[in-house]
């Protein structure tokens, strides 16, 4: 059963790749595109961490109510674009940058807040990332000659799947030193039944809108939103509980456990400390990012120069 309904989904994913491919050429052709065109480019702009470090007052979530702009830190990388309409586009991108987020900056206010203040914890974490979207041009299709580009103003939607990779580092209240978080298991990770460790490399939903300026026929400047949903809560290393530290002695060598027990736990002295079992984070908000990215991009010419065929290559 499970076999014919995999097949029956392949044949489907194949059909509709046919129609598509068929269709693309024609409709563009009504709009005056006869031809598809690459373009490549670079994206440079800042990035800002939503999760559960950081944020403002009241309860934290993972919208700009809780940017931090003292946390902004850059992002940049390259992209390259195959567009076979002009009201369509498919850009494969890679960036890089970093994410932070901490604690210390929450101003309390007597609020849900003063919780998060008090778990006085941070995290600093690079980032590398591979996109894969499609871009929508809504207004192409009341322009008089879409082909025409010249210094004209397009704005745009944008979605798509990628991967990207993180390491979470958090600041030694000991000695100052930032130490990788993972290899500590801070909230007992692998180490409690039913809390399994978590992965490195994630999948994330990358969304957002921009609006793109033409220069000339092939060179353009875009200004561009792109939110990050993700599905993982541990970009930061906090999601759940605190733990009893119990558990880190009984697992890692002494030095290790000292180290995973400081870092698990920042809040204040007695009286004002988590104890086990008490609010560390949020698991059911997973964390996300968002950048502000500039775009230059250089239109390289027409696909045709290549093939001179329009139709995708599918056979039955």
């Amino acid at each position: 059963m499970k076999q014919n309904l995999r097949s029956s989904v392949w044949k489907c994913w194949v059909l509709s790749l046919v129609v598509v491919c068929n269709y693309l050429p024609s409709f563009s052709q009504s709009f005056g595109q006869s031809s598809s065109s690459w373009e490549a480019g670079i994206t440079i702009g800042p990035s800002n961490f939503l999760g559960d470090l950081g944020g403002n007052a009241g309860k934290g979530t993972t919208f700009l109510k809780d940017n931090n702009f003292s946390m902004t830190k850059l992002t940049y990388g390259a992209y390259l674009a195959y567009q076979p309409a002009e009201w369509l586009g498919f850009r494969f991108a890679v960036n890089f940058g970093r994410l932070e987020g901490d604690d210390a900056i929450i101003k309390g206010k007597g609020g849900w807040e003063e919780a998060r203040k008090l778990r006085n914890s941070n995290f600093r974490s690079k980032l590398s990332e591979a996109l894969l979207m499609a871009e929508v041009y809504p207004t192409v299709f009341i322009e008089n000659d879409p082909s025409d580009v010249w210094l004209k103003l397009r704005p745009y939607g944008v979605i798509g799947v990628g991967v990207f990779h993180f390491n979470p580092q958090g600041k030694d209240p000991l000695t100052g030193d930032w130490v990788d978080l993972k290899p500590l298991r801070t909230e007992g990770q692998g180490l409690i039944p039913g809390v399994p460790e978590y992965k490195l490399t994630q999948i994330n939903i990358p969304m957002g809108v921009g609006i793109k300026y033409f220069l000339s026929e092939s060179v353009n400047l875009s200004l561009e939103v792109l939110h990050r949903k993700t599905f993982t809560d541990y970009i930061d290393d906090v999601s759940t509980n605190y733990v009893d530290p119990a558990i880190f002695y009984a697992n890692m060598p002494l030095a290790q456990a000292q180290l995973a027990a400081r870092m698990a736990n920042k809040s204040g002295g007695t009286g004002t400390r988590f104890k086990p079992g008490d609010k560390r984070g949020n698991p059911n908000q997973n964390d996300a990012y968002y950048t502000v990215g500039i775009k230059l991009g250089f239109r390289l010419g027409s696909s045709d120069r290549w093939s001179t065929s329009t139709r995708c290559p599918v056979r039955f």
